[in-house]
C-alpha cells in the first residue's frame, strides 16, 4: 500500500496520524426520537483508529429528517446522546465530525414524529420510493420553502453546528451531496425558484454558500467541512452545468478557508482537476467502487490530501491495522447495512495474526 497514505497531516485545527477517513454512512440505528445510543457509541469507537470519523447524516432540524431511525442534533436529548458517542471516540484516541444532513424532498411523513409534508427548494416531486414502517411508498410532493423559510433553515444549520460542538464533536461536515437539500438548491431540476435562490448559477449556489458561511462563523472555519458530489444523479438530481456550477461555488467559498472539501468523484477528471486547483485547503476524495490501491495513489500524486472509505470502514473497524499488516479484509454484508441491531454493525471481527 502507498506509504503516503500513512503520513501525518493536519485538517483545520486537527492533527491527524494518517490520511484514511471514515466516510459518512446512514445506518438507521438510532431510536425513533433521533437520539444516538450506546450501540452507536460502540460502532464509532471501534473505528477510532481512522484519521477522522465523519458520522452518518444527522438532521439539523425536525424537518430535516426523511429516513427512519436517523439521529438528530437539534434537542437536548440528542446532544446528550452524541456526547456519549464523542466521549467514547475521544477516549479511544479518535477524532469525529458530525455530518449535518437536511434531506429536503427525499423524505416521507410516515418516517418522522411530526408527519409534516417534506420541504424543498421547489414543489417538484422526486422519482423513486421511500422505505417506511408500512413498506415502500412513493415520495410525496414537497412544499417549497418561502424565502423567509430558507433563511430560517440556514439558521437551523448554524444552531445544529453549535449543538454538535456542545456534544463534543471536533467539527461538522455539511452534506451538500447525494441529492439532499443543499444539493437540491444547486440542481436545475429540483430548484425552479424565481427569487434570489434560484435561476442563475450565482443564485443557485447562494443557499450552500450561506449555510457554509453561517456554520463557519458559528463554530470556526477550522471546524467546518463540506461534502459535494458533482454530477451525481442519486435521488433524482440533474446537473447539466457542473463545469460552471461547482467552480463558481468554490470561488465563493475559498476565502472562508474552511477545514476541508469532501468530493465524491463521479468520473469527471477535468472537473476534479479544476476543483483541486481552486480549493485552498484540505481536499478529501471519495472514489466509490475503486480499489484502495488506486485511491491511495491520489494522495501520492497530489489529487487529494486524504481519502475516505465507506463500505470498507463499515466492514473493517480495524482497516488501518489490516493495511499496515497486509492482512485480509472483511467483506461487507449489504443485508445489514440499514436498520437492525448489532449484527452487521458492531460484530465485524478484528484481525488476529
Amino acid at each position: 500500500m502507498c506509504e503516503a497514505l500513512f503520513t501525518p497531516t493536519t485538517v483545520g485545527a486537527l492533527s491527524l496520524p494518517h490520511r484514511l477517513v471514515m466516510a459518512p454512512m446512514t445506518r438507521d440505528r438510532s431510536i425513533p426520537e433521533g437520539v444516538p445510543t450506546r450501540l452507536n457509541a460502540e460502532y464509532y469507537t471501534q473505528r477510532a483508529s481512522y484519521a477522522l470519523i465523519i458520522t452518518e447524516g444527522t438532521q439539523p432540524s425536525a424537518d430535516g429528517q426523511g429516513y427512519l431511525l436517523t439521529p438528530g442534533i437539534h434537542d437536548d436529548a440528542q446532544i446528550a446522546g452524541w456526547r456519549t458517542v464523542t466521549d467514547s471516540v475521544h477516549a479511544a484516541g479518535g477524532r469525529i465530525f458530525i455530518q449535518l444532513m437536511h434531506v429536503g424532498r427525499i423524505a416521507h411523513p410516515d418516517n418522522t414524529p411530526h408527519h409534516r409534508q417534506p420541504v424543498a427548494p421547489s414543489a417538484t416531486r422526486p422519482s423513486g420510493m421511500m422505505f417506511t414502517t408500512s413498506g415502500p411508498q412513493e415520495m410525496p410532493m414537497p412544499r417549497a420553502l418561502s424565502t423567509g423559510e430558507v433563511a430560517a433553515t440556514v439558521d437551523d444549520f448554524r444552531r445544529a453546528a453549535a449543538a454538535a460542538i456542545a456534544a463534543g464533536a471536533d467539527g461538522v461536515e455539511i452534506h451538500g451531496a447525494n441529492g439532499y437539500l443543499v444539493h437540491q438548491f444547486l440542481a436545475t431540476n429540483s430548484n425552479q425558484r424565481t427569487d434570489r435562490y434560484g435561476g442563475s448559477v450565482e443564485h443557485r449556489i447562494r443557499f450552500a454558500a450561506e449555510v457554509v458561511t453561517a456554520v463557519a462563523e458559528e463554530i470556526g472555519a477550522d471546524r467546518t467541512g463540506l461534502r459535494i458530489s458533482p454530477g451525481n444523479p442519486f435521488n433524482d438530481i440533474a446537473e447539466p452545468d457542473t463545469a460552471d456550477l461547482y467552480p463558481a461555488l468554490l470561488r465563493v467559498l475559498a476565502p472562508l478557508r474552511i477545514a476541508y472539501l469532501h468530493v465524491v468523484h463521479a468520473g469527471d477528471r477535468n472537473l476534479l482537476d479544476t476543483l483541486r486547483t481552486l480549493w485552498p485547503t484540505t481536499l478529501i476524495l471519495n472514489r466509490a467502487g475503486t480499489d484502495l490501491a488506486t485511491r491511495a495513489k491520489d494522495i501520492a500524486n497530489g489529487t487529494a490530501d486524504l481519502i475516505s472509505v465507506g463500505a470498507l470502514a463499515l466492514a473493517n473497524p480495524d482497516l488501518v491495522q489490516r493495511l499496515r499488516s497486509d492482512a485480509p479484509l472483511n467483506s461487507p454484508d449489504p443485508a445489514t447495512f440499514y436498520g437492525g441491531g448489532a449484527a452487521g454493525y458492531t460484530d465485524y471481527p478484528t484481525y488476529t495474526a
